[in-house]
């Protein structure tokens, strides 16, 4: 979880590749309506991702009921979200990829999203509530780098800072 450009789908498939646990980025659940949002430089409500989280919480339910392990990119910026989320899903975990602002911007500068565009990036630094309770990486750091720390804390062998 983290604001965009973070490195969310990068570290979420990476991760989700050296676990051997499958991958779902968020962003391709979104509704229609809410792409057409973004893509206008309009940030989203909670009203606009109450469904989305929906879905989400229903795709992580469904795997942990499999018992198929699952890496899910997903923004969670909100405590409420990352609530949401994990209704009835024992055992998740969250992961806040933590950058400085100025980094992201950067990151962002130098890529094009599908429909997020990188106006919105200061609407996302607002609305972070940063979790207590999550595996916290810097993304400054090599991608390796981030995904090495976050297996060893999923493994307990670090707590990663």
């Amino acid at each position: 979880m983290g604001v965009s450009g973070c490195g969310k789908s990068a570290v979420g498939a990476a991760l989700a590749s050296r676990l051997g646990w499958r991958f779902a980025d968020g962003d391709d659940f979104h509704p229609p309506a809410n792409v057409a949002k973004m893509r206008t430089g309009v940030a989203l409500d909670d009203a606009d991702r109450a469904p989305w989280l929906d879905r989400l919480n229903a795709l992580l339910r469904h795997s942990a009921a499999k018992r198929e392990p699952l890496v899910l990119a997903c923004s969670a910026l909100k405590q409420r979200y990352r609530d949401a989320l994990a209704a009835r899903v024992p055992g998740l975990r969250f992961v806040f990829l933590d950058g400085d602002a100025g980094l992201i911007a950067q990151r962002l500068a130098q890529r094009q999203h599908r429909y997020m565009p990188a106006s919105l990036l200061r609407s996302q630094f607002d609305a972070l509530e940063p979790p207590a309770d999550a595996i916290r990486v810097d993304v400054a750091e090599p991608l390796d780098q981030v995904v090495a720390r976050v297996v060893a804390a999923i493994r307990g062998a670090d707590p990663a800072p």
